[in-house]
């Protein structure tokens, strides 16, 4: 269940409540009976699991902070264990 934060505007205290999502806002203050303000304020959480850019998608990065080459399986039904580098293609004059 989600924590919201009121404040009091009769005694002035800051509080946070938990209450469902459908649950209508306070109204009165739990202190001193006072009319309440419904405040948004940050909230912090973390995405466990797989699924996320984090865990998933993010820039993996070896120990010494290099990033990981990825490694190309060969196909073992082609017969092919190597396979000849590609060669990069001519880079075209720059005109000015």
């Amino acid at each position: 269940m989600p924590i919201y934060e009121y404040k009091c505007a009769g005694c002035g205290k800051h509080f946070e409540h938990i209450q469902k999502i459908t649950e209508e806002p306070l109204s009165a203050c739990p202190f001193c009976s006072g009319k309440v303000q419904k405040l948004v304020s940050n909230c912090s959480f973390h995405l466990k699991g797989t699924g996320w850019y984090v865990t998933d998608y993010g820039k993996k990065e070896s120990v010494n902070g290099k990033k990981k080459e990825s490694k190309k399986e060969s196909n073992p039904k082609s017969g092919d264990e190597t396979s000849a580098p590609k060669e990069a293609a001519p880079e075209s004059p720059v005109h000015q």
